[in-house]
């Protein structure tokens, strides 16, 4: 008996077979895909403090966005602002999915809270012409891209579930939500409603 845990993503249920992301079209108008098991982590930290900011920048190649609703872009990962002193870190894609050891390791002697989120949340992505209208089925937030630009983040829900949505492109037709664990199931299976 092997007692090995593996990591199971939460839309298992929905997935197309054994160890495959999900990935559901509707109409050749909107595509969402599965990001699975993405290395995300939680991080508290004083973005006044000059030697914090520039040892995650040595260690990470990463500089905190300090602008409300804002996203920045290093070497491995990614900071969501969540807050006046909170961020979201995400893994780039071929990322380390350790960032909370990686953030621990660069930020070593310094006041900072890091937390691994990696299996607590879901990533989706949709993209195609018809992702806004899927979204605004359940999100009240103005999605149009003179809004809320790539390079930007907003925290809102779908329906009932708390979700962090960012743009991925210019024209509002690619969008990524991060949904907790627990609602991804659910809020999926919303947006595949919303779909049709």
């Amino acid at each position: 008996m092997s007692s090995e845990i593996q990591q199971q993503s939460p839309l298992v249920g929905l997935q197309a077979g054994e160890g495959r992301p999900l990935q559901h079209r509707a109409a050749g108008r909107v595509l969402l895909n599965e990001q699975p098991l993405v290395g995300l982590a939680n991080l508290r930290l004083d973005p006044g403090s000059d030697a914090v900011r520039d040892a995650l920048r040595a260690g990470l190649g990463l500089e905190l966005p300090l602008a409300p609703n804002t996203v920045s872009r290093g070497r491995d990962a990614m900071a969501l602002w969540l807050g006046p002193d909170e961020w979201l870190l995400r893994a780039l894609p071929d990322g380390p999915v350790d960032l909370a050891a990686r953030v621990e390791s660069a930020l070593a002697g310094h006041w900072f809270a890091v937390t691994d989120q990696t299996s607590g949340y879901s990533v989706v992505q949709l993209h195609g012409p018809g992702t806004r209208d899927v979204l605004n089925a359940g999100c009240p937030l103005d999605l149009h891209p003179g809004v809320l630009k790539r390079g930007q983040c907003a925290q809102s829900h779908f329906f009932k579930a708390s979700v962090l949505l960012r743009p991925l492109d210019e024209q509002g037709d690619g969008w990524e939500l991060i949904v907790r664990r627990s609602f991804a199931d659910a809020t999926v299976r919303l947006l595949m409603d919303a779909m049709q």
